[in-house]
């Protein structure tokens, strides 16, 4: 029998069109990397309820592609509003906790954020809510179903209650800088207090919750918003569904329920970006049956099969007519998707921005606009994405392998402490960006080393528009097909690793509390090994050096004119939001300030000396 989750009811009688669209059709829908994504905020405020401060900042950077501005000012207020949930927490500390406690049923799943049990046995149902609509959630019969299955399941459940973490969307001003508009976060943010609110335990949601089971596997029609309260019918906040070719329906047959075996995916879909002459085209030029796409002409070192994308003008006496790149680029698509004659196993977009651009400009021209907003109030630029979208995500589903390819742009961001980072990033808007990383298995970054290498960046760098499916083992490979390859073979498990943890996940679903224990031991460990071998890398000196800058052989020895200003600046920039340091640069040990304190203590000895006299 199917588990219902109290989530899957409640979509139904919001909207049952869009609970088709995830639960029947199971369309895949594509995560929105906005920086106040409550998905994104109200995970990382959870890990860091469990883990702490610096697994809650890591839950949240990691989930996006590069650290920005906007990011940054989630991480302010994430940061002062996490101490208040653990001073909340602190009068349960001689109480065991438990956190994400899988609860199931014969006909229900769901997830516990917190269950608190005293020393006399009873327990309380804590769901962490990071919201201030407190009366949309009092009505809810989630907590209700915690509790009955719970008690099933052997606790005793005395209270159930939301923990309602307080949120605020004050923006910056035109007015005001950076700077002004943290600081008047931080004391928008600073005064709000968390709000636990405790509910009357009512069996009637057990009720409503079978009824609605019943009501699903009985359905043959799915109408869209029954209620008028549909969050996902709200043009601002629709979901983007790879899957959906038009008007977001999918007409394609429910697979069988057979399981297919999974292979190393040798062919990803790709994402490269880097700077000028750095040798991105040249390198997917490297790969067997490749057709580019190619939007500036540059062909000259490829030897691949290309169809060069662009405006085609002619004039018939004094008419002049156009033919945008786009409806070039659309007729394209249409071809493979009508077949593929010519074997092609990989399409090449190069450059995916110029694609962009020239579907701007065919909007534009086609409803007689001179910019977007000439559409009305968000009708433009919606017409042009949507058509966007719309077209990539057609190539996708065609089966090949689909690469695009960037030139990159260099930004500065200011992090919390007023220190500057440069950033790198596609050189394309931040919001078709995020699309597009959507789309692929894996956005990597070229660029040439300190050694003057064309190097790939594999891993996954806060600083690096970028990340994937793979857990590379190394953080960069040479820009070469073979290495490539082999790093890629290497990033996935053999099939034995496989089976091996396949194994041992369902020996963990024999055992009730194994699986969160595994997670807690396992995740840390790969996390610990690799951050403190960056650690070591960026921020300690060699063995070698440490010898030579001893207090007293600096004492003996007058430093050069260069090295002065070089410490001293170091000092005043180094800050523990920098210790992971971007590609190409070089990190220097800070000075040592052993001599400056001893200095402090002997003047402290004197004056004691001069007050006794």
């Amino acid at each position: 029998m199917i588990q219902y989750s109290y989530s899957r009811t409640d979509l139904w009688h919001r909207c049952p069109y869009h609970y088709k669209l995830r639960y029947i059709d199971r369309l895949t829908e594509m995560q929105q990397l906005n920086a106040d994504n409550p998905l994104i905020v109200g995970h990382a405020l959870h890990k860091g309820i469990e883990a702490g401060m610096d697994a809650m900042r890591q839950d949240y950077l990691d989930a996006f592609p590069v650290r920005t501005d906007l990011t940054e000012n989630e991480l302010i207020k994430l940061e002062i509003l996490l101490p208040k949930v653990q001073k909340f927490l602190e009068q349960f500390n001689d109480c065991k906790m438990e956190h994400e406690v899988e609860i199931l049923g014969s006909d229900f799943k769901g997830f516990a954020d917190l269950i608190i049990t005293a020393k006399d046995g009873t327990s309380c149902v804590i769901d962490f809510k990071y919201s201030n609509s407190i009366n949309n959630y009092v009505d809810s019969g989630q907590l209700h179903l915690y509790k009955y299955y719970l008690d099933k399941a052997g606790y005793n459940i005395k209270s159930i209650g939301f923990l309602f973490i307080p949120k605020t969307g004050i923006r910056q001003k035109k007015t005001e800088d950076l700077f002004q508009f943290r600081k008047r976060l931080v004391e928008t943010v600073t005064p709000m207090e968390v709000n636990f609110v405790t509910l009357p335990y009512d069996d009637m949601h057990i009720i409503y919750f079978r009824n609605a089971i019943k009501e699903i596997e009985s359905a043959t029609e799915y109408p869209r918003n029954l209620d008028g309260d549909c969050f996902a019918c709200k043009p601002r906040f629709a979901p983007e569904y790879l899957d959906a070719l038009q008007e977001g329906d999918n007409l394609m047959p429910i697979p069988k329920n057979e399981r297919r075996e999974k292979t190393p995916d040798l062919m990803p879909d790709t994402w490269l970006y880097g700077d000028s002459y750095v040798g991105k085209s040249v390198f997917w030029d490297s790969f067997p049956d490749v057709l580019m796409i190619n939007t500036d002409g540059n062909t000259d070192n490829t030897t691949s099969p290309y169809d060069l994308v662009k405006d085609v003008v002619t004039k018939t006496g004094r008419i002049t007519d156009r033919k945008y790149a786009w409806v070039q680029f659309v007729k394209d698509v249409e071809d493979l998707e009508a077949g593929n004659p010519e074997g092609y196993k990989t399409i090449v977009l190069d450059l995916v921005e110029d694609l962009y651009e020239s579907c701007r400009a065919y909007i534009l021209h086609k409803n007689n606009w001179e910019h977007e907003s000439d559409g009305g109030f968000g009708k433009g630029w919606s017409a042009v994405t949507n058509e966007f979208h719309n077209v990539i995500k057609r190539l996708k589903v065609v089966g090949l392998q689909v690469v695009y390819i960037s030139r990159e742009d260099r930004r500065d961001i200011n992090l919390k402490n007023g220190a500057v980072r440069t950033t790198f990033n596609p050189n394309i808007a931040a919001k078709v960006a995020n699309f597009l990383t959507g789309t692929v298995d894996i956005t990597m970054r070229a660029y040439v080393n300190d050694e003057d290498q064309h190097v790939l960046q594999l891993q996954k760098a806060t600083d690096t528009f970028g990340g994937g499916r793979y857990e590379f083992k190394e953080a960069e490979c040479p820009l070469e097909r073979e290495e490539f390859l082999a790093a890629l073979k290497d990033a996935q498990p053999k099939g034995s690793d496989r089976d091996k943890s396949a194994k041992t996940v369902f020996a963990k679903d024999e055992q009730n509390d194994a699986p969160a224990d595994e997670k807690e031991v396992k995740k840390p460990k790969r996390t610990r090994k690799t951050r403190t071998k960056t650690e070591e890398e960026t921020e300690k000196p060699a063995e070698d050096e440490k010898p030579k800058r001893t207090r007293k052989t600096r004492a003996k020895e007058e430093p050069t004119e260069d090295e002065k200003p070089k410490r001293t600046r170091r000092t005043r920039k180094v800050s523990e939001e920098e210790s992971t340091t971007p590609p190409g640069e070089e990190t220097k040990p800070e000075p040592e300030t052993e001599a400056k304190s001893k200095r402090t203590r002997r003047r402290r000895t004197r004056k004691s000396e001069s007050d006794g006299e």
